[in-house]
């Protein structure tokens, strides 16, 4: 499998991962329910942080702990979204980029959830 190099990858992993999320259980009320997501004016705000963290762009303006601490999201939310951002990951790319992409999945559940009082960071 490739590795994410391009804007066409990232769009690819934001989309796999959004029908990932919208088909689940868990995690699709959220989107749709509560917070009534317009995927028109979200997707593109995501394929610009994805691709930020990713290919080094600097088009991402935003603040996103702001738009999350109003959600009825626990610890469970954050598991899930990690498992189905890495098989997103998974069913597209191999690589260090798609790796890379991963690990900051793993650092941005943890830095939100520890924001929102999900759970202490711990103890160094």
């Amino acid at each position: 499998m490739p590795d994410i190099t391009t804007e066409a990858d990232v769009q690819l992993l934001v989309d796999s991962f959004y029908e990932r999320a919208l088909a689940d259980p868990l995690l699709a009320p959220v989107f749709v329910d509560f917070a009534h997501v317009d995927f028109s004016h979200h997707l593109p705000q995501l394929y610009d942080f994805w691709s930020g963290i990713l290919l080094g762009t600097s088009r991402y303006r935003g603040f996103p702990m702001r738009k999350h601490f109003p959600l009825p999201i626990g610890l469970a939310h954050f598991e899930r979204w990690l498992a189905l951002f890495h098989q997103a990951v998974d069913a597209h790319f191999a690589g260090p980029v798609a790796e890379q992409a991963k690990q900051h999945a793993v650092h941005v559940g943890r830095v939100f959830a520890t924001r929102l009082g999900l759970f202490a960071p711990p103890a160094e």
